[in-house]
């Protein structure tokens, strides 16, 4: 009875690595590219292009104008460039990318600001918060309708980004440079959905962001359904 004991142990082992190893394979297929064995078939899975650097590397142009079309309306906003050349490039490859589509507005304080760029593909947020840019000089005030990257730390910037609902001059002296203004649009701004208001660790009840970041959409769409959200970004001209 105890040799069978044992071997019956041993089976139901095995059995449950063989289930945690089959609940894994999906979870590391998307971390790195799994396919068939390269000597018979070479195939491969195709790398998110939101996750693929060449494809946002590209200069922007002096001026231009990116089209946000919302649940609430449409806002257009005008970039330029000599305001805030980093921040214009980035912004203009991000809208270009499709970057934006889909995203919510996951911050929206009122009188104050309402911000977004939190993906709803973790691993897409994973990517992007490794591609930080430096500061750059606040050439221009964070005054209403006003558009500025997010940061938390000095050099932090990456896809986050927040259009001033008031004049906010407390954040030029922080580094936050504006790189574009809403030149239509911002009655939207005014209506987006606010309620939830400011996250937990600035004592709301709000999107927790680092929470956001790790789930995606699984998080702000069963805890915060109410968000507005970007429908289609696109760089006027270019697509759209």
């Amino acid at each position: 009875m105890k040799t069978t004991f044992w071997h019956r142990t041993a089976i139901m082992k095995n059995r449950t690595r063989s289930a945690r190893l089959l609940v894994a394979l999906p979870v590391l297929c998307l971390g790195v590219s799994c396919g068939g064995d390269t000597g018979e078939t070479g195939d491969e899975t195709p790398i998110n292009p939101l996750m693929q650097s060449e494809n946002f590397s590209a200069t922007a142009p002096g001026t231009f104008v990116a089209r946000f079309e919302t649940t609430k309306g449409v806002i257009r906003i005008q970039v330029t460039r000599e305001w805030a050349p980093l921040g214009a490039d980035r912004f203009y490859n991000l809208v270009r990318g499709g970057y934006y589509d889909g995203v919510t507005f996951h911050r929206v304080i009122d009188g104050f600001m309402a911000e977004f760029g939190i993906h709803g593909d973790p691993w897409v947020n994973q990517f992007w918060r490794q591609a930080t840019m430096d500061d750059e000089p606040v050439r221009k005030p964070n005054n209403r309708g006003r558009v500025s990257f997010s940061k938390n730390q000095p050099n932090t910037r990456t896809v986050q980004v927040f259009i001033n609902s008031d004049d906010n001059p407390n954040l030029d002296g922080q580094g936050f440079s504006p790189f574009g203004e809403v030149i239509e649009g911002m009655e939207v701004v005014d209506a987006l959905y606010s309620d939830y208001g400011e996250s937990p660790t600035r004592g709301g009840e709000g999107v927790y962001q680092a929470m956001a970041i790790a789930k995606g959409d699984e998080y702000l769409t069963e805890e915060f359904p109410l968000l507005d959200r970007i429908d289609r970004a696109v760089v006027e001209g270019e697509g759209g």
